[in-house]
């Protein structure tokens, strides 16, 4: 059987040869087939077949090539679409996120402007408080005015002043001061303060106000007293000798020289 199949292969390629030779006559014409009758043909032959496997060889190696970068062009075709893709969705986001800044932009020019009209009643209310806190400080007792005389400083000279400060700071401002002032007139609050007698001398007299109603002095002798009360222009003192007594009872109580009790004091209006 082997032998069998090696004669049938030995006899194919001779056919193939013959083939070979037959088809290299014909190309060569007349001279060729002297040729093969020399023995020059088979030589031939061998070489024309050799360049057609060769030729077959190149041909399928260019297939493959082909196939290759067919395949590399594929995926890089592939990784430009999913670029391509990926840029479009980044640009339809940031086209987003522009939408939502200009909707965003828009509400907060909105608000800022509301926000300038408050400001601008604010500023217009604490015009206003700012006018009426600095016509009462003329009323105001001396110790009270030295007290809040950091913040009444602060208190622009009029409406159409310009100020440094903001509308909260002068808000604080006016609050502060009115706070210093409910407190005062919360309390009895005694001092030293320079009066004038009734004798038309001057002297170092303790004085104490009871709130912001009513005040009361006496000399250390306790020769000399007055009575005080608010006005328009300011405070106001008058003698009070009758009163004097008391009233130099009262210092000594607030002072802790004696003990608590009731005094009675006159009451002054204007």
């Amino acid at each position: 059987m082997g032998s069998n199949r090696n004669g049938a292969r030995s006899r194919a390629r001779r056919a193939a040869l013959v083939a070979a030779l037959a088809v290299a006559a014909g190309l060569a014409g007349p001279a060729t087939s002297r040729a093969l009758q020399d023995g020059s043909a088979i030589e031939t032959a061998r070489e024309t077949l050799s360049r057609w496997v060769e030729t077959r060889k190149l041909i399928g190696q260019e297939r493959r090539d082909w196939a290759l970068g067919r395949e590399l062009l594929d995926e890089r075709i592939a990784l430009v679409q999913r670029e391509v893709d990926g840029l479009k969705s980044r640009i339809a986001e940031a086209q987003r996120g522009v939408a939502d800044t200009e909707k965003l932009r828009h509400e907060l020019a909105v608000e800022n402007d509301a926000l300038k009209a408050t400001s601008s009643a604010l500023g217009e209310v604490v015009a206003r408080l700012e006018g009426r806190t600095k016509s009462l400080l003329p009323r105001l007792p001396d110790p009270l005015r030295e007290r809040v005389k950091p913040l009444s400083q602060r208190l622009p000279a009029d409406a159409a002043a310009a100020t440094k400060l903001t509308l909260s700071e002068r808000f604080q401002n006016v609050v502060g001061l009115l706070n210093e002032v409910d407190k005062f007139n919360r309390e009895i609050t005694l001092t030293s303060e320079i009066r004038a007698l009734k004798d038309g001398a001057s002297a170092e007299v303790s004085v104490f106000y009871v709130g912001l109603g009513q005040a009361y002095f006496a000399t250390a002798d306790g020769k000399s007293a007055g009575i005080g009360s608010p006005g328009r222009d300011g405070w106001t003192f008058a003698p009070a000798e009758d009163a004097a007594a008391e009233i130099v009872r009262a210092i000594k109580i607030l002072r802790s020289d004696d003990v608590a009790d009731f005094v009675h004091l006159p009451i002054r209006i204007d």
